[in-house]
């Protein structure tokens, strides 16, 4: 996919993993650590798992695409290279997601050790911390490559 209505794929389907992403992350710190919560929101939550792992790569493609058909500069490099990790934060985060299901469905059966629940809430918190910092990394490598170039200080005279 390269462009959708003459606008660069990657400019709209970006938008959705810088929403999806957090939000699925936050979602999952949520259920790891609250087992009200996790009975009622733990399917929604593998549901935007998959979507987000699933449109990463197809985000990071279209910003191949986007790529070769910029000028080459640092900036541009570097967000490349931040927006290719992105792959492995959301299938860990889908991983967690499944975990976090995991011991919900265990606990429709039985109770779980409280040292399982404490470790996967752990991992549930590490994880998507992770996520949220590297979208962010991601995102702002990227406001830099499009915007750095564009953006100049100027003086206004006051009236």
């Amino acid at each position: 996919m390269s462009t959708v209505s003459g606008l660069p794929a990657h400019v709209l389907l970006v938008h959705f993993i810088v929403v999806l992403a957090p939000l699925t992350a936050i979602l999952v710190i949520v259920c790891g650590l609250w087992p009200a919560v996790r009975r009622r929101l733990v399917w929604p939550t593998l549901v935007l798992a998959v979507v987000t792992t699933v449109l990463t790569p197809l985000t990071t493609d279209a910003g191949e695409w986007l790529e070769k058909h910029v000028a080459r500069s640092a900036t541009v490099h570097t967000h490349t290279e931040l927006g290719d990790t992105m792959i492995y934060f959301s299938a860990a985060l889908l991983v967690v997601a499944l975990v976090v299901t995991a011991v919900h469905l265990r606990e429709r059966k039985t109770d779980p050790s409280r040292a399982l629940t404490l470790v996967v809430a752990a991992l549930a918190l590490v994880v998507a911390t992770a996520t949220i910092v590297q979208v962010y990394r991601i995102g702002e490598s990227g406001s830099r490559a499009a915007w750095s170039d564009v953006i100049t200080t100027t003086t206004s005279s006051a009236p």
